[in-house]
Parts: structure tokens; sequence; C-alpha cells
């Protein structure tokens, strides 16, 4: 008899197998027993024929408590009233660990609560679709970046700067110096770019800001292209293919996924079509104006609602470019014509998910960067390799930053950032 997942029942019809499983539900009409049953690949359903089967396996199957642990045995058939296809008919059930009063039950849980076990909440079929797509995105990630020459770098967790001089920062003892962790690979990322042409990384961000709402989190992770020889528009060109790509990927390989969140793929495929619109910060400024928006002013940054309404103007992502310079990185190029904006965008997503990306091309004049990491108050001795670059054969370069997390929540159509991350640290729980 061979063991297999459920997942792989469509190519085990007619015979009979043997499956380790958990018991994420029952119910019993008397003279069957119908066991919902789980293995981490897929959900499906075990019947249980009282005639079939000797007497203490069916009092067995009526006994099983949520989330017991069990050896299925029995037939693999087609099931065409469900989504996933396919059933077991079970002969045979052996307990491996039984569980008692578990405490996530069919009823409805607070998020707080839910939270709060997130390390059982994980086994929840929703919990389960929502990881499903982010595994996908990870694995779409990859698949794109290598399809396109891109190299893979890994940037340092701990560093001795930051490439955001306004975000607060984790600040550890690194054998009797100050080290912090990262809120960013990018700077990490211009020297691997001007090394290999075009890299990206795929790592863990922290940000030590004491967020309550759900679209943040301390702890995150970030994808990151950097590409030398390239301009701002070219740049634009690649995260909006990139973005695509996933959209695309989540619709090939995650049908089921998407069925158990509801999601609906008709608003997901507007999302592939290219190119994206785009709209200046100015211009922004000027449509939340003319539609009510009395506490925005020009040298503002965007705030939830704000991004909600621009993004709810278009069907699609649409980039918001050239931001005044008061208020991004001090790394971002200058626009050549205007000195109060440089040349960078943010990528907004639609149904109110607020930016996915944020990018810019690179400042690569050596002083003009060196008077901006003064004007920042940053240590110029901390950044003297990052100058280094501008030294010794800079060339124009743009790169930006995808949150993954964001963009799973996004595309999975679920409303908590939090349930797009495994594990979510104690300070980033829903707060009411």
């Amino acid at each position: 008899m061979e063991q297999i997942q459920i997942i792989d029942s469509k190519n085990h019809v007619g015979e009979t197998v043997k499956i380790g499983a958990w018991i994420a539900n029952k119910r019993s009409s008397g003279k069957i027993a119908f066991l919902q049953l789980r293995d981490g690949t897929a959900y499906f359903q075990g019947i249980v024929v009282k005639s079939e089967v000797p007497e203490e396996v069916f009092q067995l199957a009526k006994s099983l408590t949520q989330e017991t642990s069990v050896w299925i045995t029995g037939e693999i058939r087609e099931d065409s009233r469900s989504k996933f296809g396919y059933e077991i008919g079970v002969t045979g059930i052996e307990v491996i660990g039984e569980s008692h009063d578990y405490p996530i039950t069919p009823k409805e849980h607070g998020t707080d609560f839910l939270m709060d076990h997130r390390h059982l909440w994980l086994r929840s079929s929703r919990q389960h679709a929502i990881m499903q797509i982010r595994n996908e995105i990870i694995r779409a990630t990859y698949e794109f970046f290598n399809n396109n020459n891109f190299v893979k770098i890994d940037p340092p967790i701990l560093t001795a700067s930051t490439a955001e001089g306004t975000t607060d920062l984790f600040e550890t003892n690194y054998f009797d110096q100050k080290a912090y962790l990262s809120q960013s690979g990018q700077l990490y990322m211009e020297a691997a770019a001007l090394a290999f042409g075009k890299v990206f990384s795929f790592g863990p961000t922290f940000r030590a800001e004491k967020s309550k709402t759900r679209r943040h989190l301390i702890e995150f992770w970030m994808i990151e292209p950097e590409m030398a020889f390239m301009h701002q528009e070219e740049s634009l060109e690649v995260q909006e293919q990139y973005v695509a790509f996933l959209v695309q990927s989540v619709l090939d390989n995650c049908d089921h996924a998407l069925d158990v969140l509801e999601r609906n793929r008709e608003v997901l495929k507007k999302y592939t079509q290219l190119p994206f619109p785009r709209i200046s910060y100015d211009e922004a400024v000027e449509l939340l104006k003319k539609n009510g928006f009395d506490d925005i002013e020009w040298g503002d940054d965007f705030g939830s609602p704000h991004e909600t309404f621009i993004a709810n103007s278009f069907d699609r992502p649409v980039f918001i470019l050239n931001y005044p310079k008061a208020i991004k990185a001090f790394y971002m190029k200058p626009h050549p014509t205007r000195d109060d904006v440089v040349i960078c965008a943010d990528m907004i997503a639609p149904e109110g998910y607020g930016e996915i990306i944020g990018g810019s091309e690179r400042a690569i004049d050596h002083d003009y960067l060196l008077e901006q990491i003064r004007n920042h108050n940053l240590d110029e001795k901390e950044y003297s390799w990052y100058l280094d670059l501008r030294r010794y054969g800079s060339v124009p370069h743009s790169g930006f930053g995808l949150g993954l997390e964001r963009t799973v929540t996004w595309l999975a159509g679920i409303e908590h950032v939090r349930e797009a991350s495994p594990f979510p640290r104690l300070l980033n729980r829903i707060y009411p």
C-alpha cells in the first residue's frame, strides 16, 4: 500500500492508499461519518460508511476530535461535488496523536484571539490558502529575476548605517560597537549592481515604528532589485512587468487558494494589463484637493485615505512619480529641471492596499551625495564605502523595493497584513 499526500490524489484514483492527516472537522449522519482531512498539501473529505467497516472503526471515526492526527487508509475516488474533486473512502483509522479542547473551533473568533494563537491558526483552510499564495509569489519572484538575468545577492542583516535616515532603527550591541537591524539592503545592492549589472535581494527588514495599522509590520520581507545602466523609466517597466508576472502566476497556480479566499479572478486579471498608469506627485495633490481633501498640501506625504482615493481613480496599480525631495531618502537623484523634487516613484495597489513598491533612480554625483549625507546629519565615515561607488566608475542605476507581505495581502484580498506573515511578532498584533 502506497503512502501519498492529499494533493496527489488525482494520480491514485481507484487505488487503496495510506495518508497521514489531521482532523480539521467532522460530522455524522447516523450511518455515515464525514471527516474533513488536511495534511498540509490540501484538504479533502474522508467518508466512513458504517456498513463497510468494522464497528470499532466507525465508532472511532465518530469520536475523533478536532486536530487529532491519524493514519487513514482507504480508496481514492473522484468527487465531482467538491472543488478539490477527490475524496477517500475510509477503511481504516489509526490515531497518532490525540487533541483535546482545541482552542480554535469552527465558530467566529476575533483577530486578537487568533493572533495570540497564530501557531495554531496557521492550520486553518483560510490561512493555508494565504500561505500558498505567499509561497507562489516567492517562487515566481525567483523565476522572474532568474529569467531576466538578475543575480541574487544577500546583503547583511546587521548594519552599521541606515538607508532611510528618517526611519527608526533597532539598535544592538555588536562587540562594543553600535549596529542596527537592516531596514533595507538597497545600499549594498547598489554596490552589487556595479559589480554584476542586475541584482536582487530577498530578505528580512525591520522598522522600529510602533504602528497599529492594518498595513504595517515591524518585521517583514523585501525584494530589492538594483540595475546598472538603467534610468527610472526603464526601471518602471521592470516593476510593472514583475508585478504583472506575480499576478499571473497566482492566477495560474493558486486556483484552490483563490477559491477558499473567494478572490475575484476577473479583478486580478485586470492587473496583468500593461502599462500601468502614471501620475505625478503634483497631479496627485491636485486630484485630491479637487475632490475635497483639505488635509493635504504640496510637500506632505500621502496617508492611507489619500493613497486609496488615488488608486480608486484607476483600475490597475498606479505609479506616483517625483515626490518632494524633503520627504524622500538622501540617495535619490535630483530632478534635472527642478530643485524641489527627486526622480522616484511609488506603486500604489488598487482596492485600498496602499504602496507596494517604492523606487528611484540613484544620485551618482559624488559631491551632491556627500552634501545630502551631511544635510541628513549622517556619519560620513560610515558612508565612505557608499561614496566609493561614485568615485570608481559610477553609472546611471535604478532600483526598487517590493514588500512581500503587503503584496500577499493585496493579491489574496485579505484585510490584515499580519495574516500574510507566518509568525508575526508580539508587537505586530492587531490592535483595535
